[in-house]
């Protein structure tokens, strides 16, 4: 095994001390299997979703926003849940809220709820839903063992919704272990670019 192979067992390692005791909460008198956002705890994952793995946890971190239209790059951070119940798809929730420059919470900002489906093709199929009127359905493959990338083939937006026509995005682990996102998006006229980036650390899983 290389060197680096061994410093990322060795940092997952360390890294489990804190997260491997750690779930979602749950409802014990659920009558069916709960979420679980730790592979050592709750149901066995879908064979389907081995692909996807190494999303399953919880995820912290901070990123920035961007794009043409705002005042910018916004600092934010995010906790982003990836959890299964056993069956062939992974669930998806992402909340955010706004920072200043010292990293003080000015509001909640964006929230995100769908599932990771992936299909026996080994293409994968992303359903996400957002509090700001948008639904989208992406498309896409695993690019290696550890980094995923997809783009929309539909979006729908409510009357209330802003103008969006497609985004992309790529996931990747990174450092040992870390979650690392970018995000490019066509919208309110502009074409497609890069509008939100993140680096998350697993507290969960």
């Amino acid at each position: 095994m290389s060197t680096d192979g061994n410093e990322a067992i060795e940092a997952a390692a360390e890294r489990a001390k804190q997260t491997a005791g750690r779930n979602i909460p749950q409802l014990e008198d659920l009558p069916v299997p709960g979420d679980t956002a730790n592979l050592r705890e709750g149901p066995d994952l879908n064979e389907a979703c081995v692909a996807l793995l190494p999303l399953v946890g919880v995820w912290r971190g901070e990123g920035e926003i961007n794009y043409p239209t705002i005042e910018g790059p916004v600092r934010f951070a995010q906790q982003l849940t990836i959890a299964h119940d056993g069956r062939p798809f992974l669930i998806h929730e992402a909340r955010s809220w706004l920072l200043d420059d010292e990293g003080n919470v000015i509001r909640p900002a964006a929230r995100e709820a769908g599932w990771w489906r992936p299909q026996a093709d080994h293409s994968i199929e992303l359903l996400l839903a957002h509090s700001s009127g948008i639904i989208e359905l992406f498309y896409g493959k695993p690019r290696g063992q550890g980094s995923w990338e997809l783009g929309t083939d539909a979006v729908v937006r409510s009357a209330s919704a802003k103008e969006v026509t497609g985004a992309q995005r790529l996931y990747g682990l990174v450092n040992s272990g870390d979650l690392g996102y970018v995000e490019e998006r066509a919208m309110v006229g502009q074409p497609m670019q890069p509008h939100v980036s993140a680096y998350l650390r697993r507290v969960v899983g």
